[in-house]
């Protein structure tokens, strides 16, 4: 007779005992607890080397949290759950139990997502298109993937707490990279390593980060994902990450191809093991993560954990109980329900003590402090961060936006957070990229506001206007390009998107990046235009390595990698997505001249914390940041407001603090001039330290003695 596919166990045993959700194992089994507060039953599937199903329904529901004892759940098992109730996908009541659904906090996954009718909680056709009012009675499990339980970490993998840098704000050098697009073709690593967790740790490319001065690590997401059904259809992948599956596992693939056949403890302990490694070279590990949306898209999108269990709780909804995304992606996490917000906490506080991570950059954060009322800087989320005993001394970054209502939050996010500082980046590309852009073709630069020298002023000396002095100027995250948009060299070289190979007739990805391909669009053999475009890349280094705040740059910017101009390879998990390390001499020379100015900032403390007076009351701080014009005078308020005024000086003032001063000279302008320094007591002379244009001088310059500065170009010199 056939072999049955699943067989039925005994209820599991009943306890009173008070267990976290997920796995926990004890004694013959584990104790799982699950959400699933509209179910009528939960079944907990296990199954056998052979792929035979064993059925425990867990026995006892608190809460909507049903749980209890499964004996047979051990280190090792794969595992997932079906969930019996109702089904009205117009209340949210998504219960299937033909769906076999991954465990919200299982630690380990093994297997992927089939793009097959199954995957669908109701009936879909070939083209997967369907009727959401009939559930589909085919059994999911042989084309979704397995949670695996995780035995407790080895005593050499676990997290000790002098390991960890605990680098200060004011000397965090932020580096953005993806695991597999920073080391797929890094030079020195082995080909089995490339692209995977183990090359983090590498000695080739722990030197790369240590010789540049970064000091932390910042990830795409390693979270478990899967890809939208409508990359995959174009036989293309969610490359990024950006649609998360599992919050508590890292994604196997990036893993070597000889830990994901060892298991998911050998995945787990190679990424433990690359933060180990990061850690010891003195960089700190921070994860990009998304917990504002799921890889289960909109309504009609695949039925694989979330939505299964408790639609209703997990996703948000309107007024009306419709479906409501805020996220851009098809669905929003409910963070107005307080469930949700343990869920993205337990997830947060694992990944600190189990992988020893040390913060975390959150995408589309305004989601996530989204209450009845939309956002709230007392959310209960914010509140939890800043009050946690294992999250409050980590580093916490905020994306502060969302594309819902009243989405665009930057600087309104309380403490501890950081943000992504988007005035920043905008600032500094105008006055160096599209306003230059005006003037080199002979019209005059827009005197709009947020132009101009005023803004660019203020984006220097750290976003005053947008981070109060309570916070501190350190609480912004200064960048130029993320992962999303142009790379620095592609800022310089196209004035549009080109990316026809994402397959969505070029609509995908930002209209207004800013740029400018200094009159000729992508590749060029004209020096006279290569020279430009390096000199470009170099005055937006220099503005953001100096500029008072934390600096983040994106992995390949150092050295000038180019995407083809496609400002969105998230799906491109090929050459355009992947840094190639394979440097010509231009590039070269710019990864050294990224190294002073790094090395510069380090050197000169004033860099790191002007406008930061530690130990002083805010009433008791005076500006260490002095302006000055073309003449060596102090600016005016009339200077400020004379539109075409394109140089500028600024003192980054060390005198009292008995510390080095750095004068920082920037010509925006197409003519070279004789710039007078600033002649200012205490300060005889200045010598020079970095440039963004060849033919720098070697000897130092008297206060008050003009200085020939280049058009389009910045000066660094100081006092030592």
């Amino acid at each position: 007779m056939p072999v049955p596919t699943h067989r039925e166990s005994p209820t599991g045993s009943r306890t009173s005992r008070a267990h976290p959700l997920g796995v926990t194992l004890r004694g013959d089994g584990a104790d799982v607890a699950v959400l699933a507060a509209h179910a009528d039953a939960v079944e907990v599937c296990v199954f056998d080397d052979a792929g035979r199903e064993t059925r425990t329904r867990l026995p006892d529901v608190e809460l909507g949290v049903w749980h209890g004892h499964v004996p047979g759940l051990v280190a090792g098992s794969r595992y997932g759950l079906r969930v019996h109730g109702r089904w009205d996908p117009e209340r949210g009541l998504r219960h299937n139990p033909a769906k076999l659904l991954l465990d919200p906090y299982a630690q380990g996954v093994e297997g992927e997502v089939a793009l097959t009718p199954e995957i669908f909680g109701h009936v879909v056709d070939e083209d997967l298109e369907g009727d959401l009012a009939v559930a589909d009675p085919r059994d999911s499990a042989p084309h979704v993937p397995r949670g695996v339980v995780l035995a407790p970490l080895p005593a050499d993998l676990r997290v000790g707490e002098d390991e960890r840098p605990r680098t200060p704000w004011a000397d965090t050098v932020v580096y953005e990279a993806h695991v597999r697009g920073l080391t797929r073709r890094f030079p020195g690593v082995p080909e089995a390593e490339r692209g995977t967790y183990a090359a983090l740790a590498h000695p080739a490319v722990l030197e790369h980060l240590t010789s540049l001065g970064i000091t932390a690590l910042e990830l795409l997401p390693v979270h478990t994902s899967t890809s939208e059904i409508a990359l995959r259809r174009r036989g293309l992948s969610n490359y990024w990450g950006y649609n998360t599956l599992a919050f508590n596992a890292p994604h196997p693939g990036y893993a070597t191809a000889a830990a994901r056949a060892a298991g998911a403890e050998a995945v787990r302990a190679e990424f433990r093991r690359a933060v180990a490694a990061l850690h010891g070279a003195g960089i700190e590990v921070v994860l990009d993560v998304v917990y504002n949306h799921t890889c289960e898209e909109g309504p009609d999108g695949p039925h694989l954990s979330l939505r299964g269990l408790d639609d209703a709780t997990y996703y948000l909804r309107d007024a009306g109980g419709r479906p409501l995304d805020v996220t851009g992606c098809g669905n929003s996490l409910d963070f107005t329900d307080r469930r949700v917000v343990r869920f993205a906490l337990d997830s947060l506080r694992h990944w600190v003590t189990e992988y020893g991570v040390d913060g975390f950059r959150f995408d589309l954060m305004t989601t996530l402090a989204r209450g009845h009322d939309g956002y709230s800087p007392d959310h209960p989320f914010l509140v939890a961060l800043g009050a946690d005993p294992v999250l409050a001394g980590t580093k916490l970054i905020a994306e502060p936006w969302d594309v819902g209502p009243f989405g665009w939050r930057t600087g309104q996010f309380p403490p501890p957070l950081h943000e992504w500082n988007d005035r920043f980046r905008d600032g500094a590309r105008r006055f160096w990229l599209s306003d230059a852009r005006e003037i080199a073709c002979g019209r005059s630069a827009p005197v709009a506001p947020g132009r101009g020298l005023p803004e660019l002023a203020t984006r220097f000396a750290g976003s005053a206007d947008t981070f109060d002095v309570q916070r501190g100027r350190l609480t912004s995250v200064n960048f130029v390009t993320a992962h999303d948009g142009f790379t620095l060299a592609d800022l310089t070289a196209y004035d549009r998107k080109h990316n026809e190979a994402n397959g969505e007739g070029n609509r995908d990805g930002s209209d207004s990046d800013t740029s400018w391909n200094h009159g000729v669009e992508g590749g060029t053999t004209d020096p006279g235009v290569l020279a430009a475009r390096r000199r470009s890349v170099r005055n937006l280094f220099a503005t953001l390595v100096l500029s008072t705040g934390v600096p983040m740059i994106t992995a390949g910017d150092e050295f000038g990698r180019s995407q083809g101009g496609n400002n969105n390879a998230y799906c491109q998990d090929n050459e355009v997505g992947w840094i190639d390390w394979d440097l010509q001499d231009w590039q070269r020379e710019l990864l050294d001249d990224v190294r002073e100015l790094l090395a510069l900032r380090r050197r000169y403390p004033v860099l790191r914390e002007a406008g930061v007076r530690r130990g002083s009351p805010v009433r008791e701080q005076r500006s260490d940041l002095l302006w000055f014009s073309e003449d060596g005078e102090p600016m005016s308020v009339e200077r400020w407001h004379e539109a075409d005024r394109r140089v500028l000086q600024l003192l980054v003032d060390g005198r009292d603090r008995g510390e080095t001063s750095v004068l920082v000279v920037l010509n925006g302008g197409p003519r070279r001039l004789d710039v007078v320094l600033p002649a200012v007591e205490g300060l005889a002379a200045f010598s020079p330290r970095w440039a963004s244009t060849p033919g720098r001088a070697a000897g130092s310059c008297a206060a008050g003695a003009a200085l020939p500065v280049d058009p389009w170009s910045v000066r660094v010199l100081a006092t030592d």
